[in-house]
């Protein structure tokens, strides 16, 4: 069949006109990336679980990328500095975020000018890992049960205290939850860090904490505070014999915090679902899921679609709990 040149021509020119407006499956930019080592902000100090899951991930990230993925710490107002700065960030792939159930599910819910939207803002990228809570007393402490406790509280409203690293981080969560509940309440102590709060709980200066296991365990194993419950569904494999706060007479309690990873929104798709595919397959290492539990995470890795709906769900939880309790955005 001969096809006239100038009707040819017009043909090769509709069919690159397609090709040119159809959105791309990979850029060119895309492609290669990483061209460069990308930076990974925690938004909390040194020496936590975030900090400790970030350098984790970054190190076989590095190694699977080819490039450096480099640590900053950015800490600061529950986690808000930090995450502001990646919120407002380029999205091209070399800015990541070691975001938290504070970070990017409740804040919005404490804090009325944020200066970042959790979910407009970013794009997930991987859930690592669930992290509980233990309600630890000091050694020395005349409460060796949750039920002591409450009715410690019933009896006397007000008359006990916990610590927390401030609002809605999940020590603060965990002791609304319990409250909410249990029909009690208990007064917040705010601390700059979860370490502060130990170190008073020990001291005896505070009541109890909702730490989180890796925090707790140091000071269990050394007897210097009592671990009452978890606060997880079922019993954790690192403290076998510390029951759920919902086996300690507490019903339907549950409060897992989690660990994930996030990049600013816009950042192209290919990229996101690469970087997924990679903390995912590193997630999967048995040497670091070891390393994970070791720290009281335990080991996830959902990719972004997933992580997505997991995100959402967990806005909707946490944001009815901080609701019924009354407290108000400042």
């Amino acid at each position: 069949m001969n096809i006239p040149l100038r009707k040819l021509y017009a043909m090769v020119m509709v069919m690159a006109l397609v090709a040119v407006t159809a959105a791309p499956l990979v850029r060119a930019d895309d492609a290669a990336w990483p061209g460069k080592p990308i930076r990974y902000v925690v938004p909390f100090s040194p020496g936590g679980v975030s900090d400790g899951v970030a350098r984790l991930i970054s190190q076989h990230l590095s190694t699977r990328l080819g490039q450096p993925v480099v640590i900053e710490n950015k800490p600061g107002v529950s986690g808000i500095v930090g995450t502001q700065a990646v919120a407002h960030a380029p999205a091209d792939g070399y800015m990541l975020i070691g975001g938290t159930i504070t970070t990017h599910a409740v804040n919005p819910f404490f804090t009325r000018n944020l200066g970042y939207d959790p979910v407009k803002d970013f794009a997930p990228v991987s859930l690592v890992g669930m992290v509980s809570n233990v309600l630890v007393v000091p050694a020395a402490s005349r409460f060796n049960s949750v039920a002591q406790i409450v009715a410690e509280l019933k009896a006397r409203p007000d008359s006990l205290t916990y610590g927390t690293a401030g609002s809605g981080t999940s020590q603060h969560l965990s002791g609304q939850l319990f409250q909410s509940i249990t029909g009690t309440h208990i007064r917040q102590i705010v601390y700059k860090g979860g370490s502060q709060a130990l170190v008073d709980l020990i001291g005896g200066q505070i009541d109890m904490v909702f730490e989180t296991v890796a925090a707790a365990r140091p000071m269990i194993d050394g007897a210097r505070v009592k671990a009452l419950a978890v606060t997880s569904r079922n019993r954790l494999a690192s403290l076998p014999g510390v029951p759920t706060l919902a086996e300690a007479g507490v019903p339907n309690f549950e409060m897992q915090s989690w660990q994930g990873v996030f990049a600013p929104a816009g950042t192209p798709q290919p990229i996101v679902d690469r970087l997924g595919r990679e903390i995912a397959a590193i997630v999967a290492m048995p040497e670091v899921q070891d390393k994970l539990r070791n720290m009281g995470v335990e080991p996830d890795g959902r990719g972004p679609s997933p992580f997505v709906a997991f995100q959402r769900a967990e806005i909707a939880k946490w944001g009815k709990v901080i609701k019924d309790s009354g407290i108000q955005a400042e």
